[in-house]
């Protein structure tokens, strides 16, 4: 009977001595490998012909249509690597070894689903770093595919304690990473880090767990490959995927458009990949590219997304109107006044800027929606620049709503400053000055890029009416 294991090293010496000795060999003695610049054909060579049936799978890949597309007999080792290359080599040596290591026992559906997503994040990784790395894509490639490596190590031999997290993960509402930390006494993420450098895997494959902030475009490579691999469990139209792709297109130089295409591109190379490497029970779970079936997932997200509730829009105008008798604090006027335009009008966005800083600079104040969090920490904007003025600095002065992306605002579209259309996107909008009767407060937006739907005449009559009304609150709020 396995010993229950519980905290990081518990797990490391389980893991690495009585569940996957061999995987932990192969792979270290690999990695230790691309390590050194002296490395030789025959050192490979000699890694692989310890195991019989991991070399003449390692041959059975490097004859596939995918990595020899020539067909040219490969019946060693040495010309496989004559002909696709080390580096692939190893890569391919690593990724099988995986496969086998892991997948030996009868696989529970966690261990499959969290090994396609390694696998398409492993491509994804590796094409983006294309656009970036002049060489070690295959290093990206592997840091990729291994960054799950504790979770996927979990699943595959934790025996009981497997049971025992999938209860605790099916409890309504329970937090994930707390029910982990019970289980095992660490985090997923720990376990991948000691498992890492116990098996000398190498900077990259810790370091993708750093924040966003390290400037290595390997390293940003392996962790948007990681993104779009989550992102695309819900959706190539979902709003994860937008803001994936946000990030995607200026690390490779490409358009919005263009970036989804690699990635899709990327997606079905990742199925096959997987079918190449002999994981083809995997395939089914990376997310299919079919055009029909993205359509339907982009039409199936539009149909539930934020539709205007009137009733919420009344009872949000009519308690604005009480505070603009009865004095309202400003948190709640300014609560209701958001509600009213998010839940009431539709408006997926919505956001409050302030002069702020002696009123040098506006500052973000309050958002509603997807995809507005950042706007807190990441938007500011000057309050005047002669240089360069901007549609927020104008809406305040003229002391208008209004309505951009239509044609009566075209001649106002060079205010659309690119710090502007950098930190909010590109698209139709409504903005107004928030009075607070004839004291300057600030400015309010409201889109509805989530969907990319248009605005319609409707959201901007009540965008209208909410501006007046909570300007009247704050207004009545200052005379005390």
């Amino acid at each position: 009977m396995v010993e229950r294991s519980h905290g990081v090293q518990s797990w490391i010496d389980r893991l690495s001595q009585a569940e996957l000795p061999a995987l932990t060999s192969v792979v270290r003695d690999l990695q230790h490998l691309s390590q050194r610049s002296d490395a030789s054909v025959q050192q490979l060579a000699d890694i692989l012909l310890r195991d019989a049936t991991l070399t003449s799978k390692v041959l059975r890949v490097a004859n596939s249509v995918y990595y020899n597309p020539s067909q040219e007999s490969i019946r060693t080792i040495s010309r496989a690597i004559v002909l696709i290359g080390f580096d692939n080599v190893r890569l391919i040596s690593l990724s099988v070894s995986l496969i086998d290591g892991l997948l030996i026992q009868a696989p529970r559906q966690q261990l499959l689903e969290l090994l396609a997503r390694s696998f398409h994040a492993a491509v994804q990784a590796r094409n983006l770093g294309g656009y970036v790395l002049g060489n070690h894509a295959e290093e990206v490639f592997i840091a990729a595919l291994l960054h799950h490596l504790g979770e996927l190590a979990f699943w595959s031999c934790g025996g009981a304690q497997v049971d025992e997290l999938t209860a605790a993960l099916e409890v309504p509402g329970v937090d994930e990473d707390e029910a982990v930390r019970g289980v095992l006494g660490t985090s997923f993420r720990q376990l991948t880090q000691g498992l890492a450098k116990s098996w000398g895997l190498g900077e990259l494959v810790s370091l993708a767990h750093a924040g966003s902030s390290h400037a290595d475009p390997a390293l940003r490579a392996v962790q948007l490959g990681v993104r779009i691999s989550e992102a695309a469990l819900q959706g190539w139209g979902s709003s994860e995927m937008e803001a994936v792709l946000g990030r995607v297109a200026p690390f490779i130089g490409l358009n919005a458009e263009e970036a989804l295409q690699q990635v899709l591109a990327s997606a079905e190379e990742a199925v096959k990949v997987a079918s190449t490497f002999g994981a083809g029970k995997l395939c089914r779970l990376i997310p299919s590219t079919d055009p029909e079936q993205i359509v339907g997932q982009q039409q199936a997200r539009k149909a539930s997304l934020l539709q205007p509730d009137l009733l919420v829009m009344q009872q949000a105008l009519q308690d604005l109107g009480l505070m603009a008798n009865q004095r309202g604090n400003v948190d709640l006027i300014l609560d209701t006044l958001l509600k009213g335009l998010h839940r009431g009008a539709g408006l997926e966005r919505v956001m409050l800027a302030v002069l702020a800083d002696e009123q040098r600079c506006f500052k973000v104040k309050r958002v509603l929606g997807e995809q507005s969090e950042q706007w807190l920490r990441e938007f500011v904007l000057p309050a005047v620049q002669v240089e360069q003025p901007h549609i927020f600095s104008y809406a305040l002065r003229h002391r208008e709503a209004i309505w951009m992306g239509v044609p009566a605002t075209y001649s106002l579209n060079e205010l659309v400053t690119l710090p502007i259309r950098q930190s909010l996107g590109t698209g139709m909008f409504f903005i107004a000055p928030l009075m607070a009767g004839n004291r300057e407060v600030g400015v309010l937006y409201a889109d509805c890029r989530v969907s990319g739907r248009a605005l319609r005449h409707e959201q901007f009559v009540a965008f209208q009416r909410f501006t007046l009304l909570a300007g009247r609150c704050l207004g009545a709020l200052s005379k005390r």
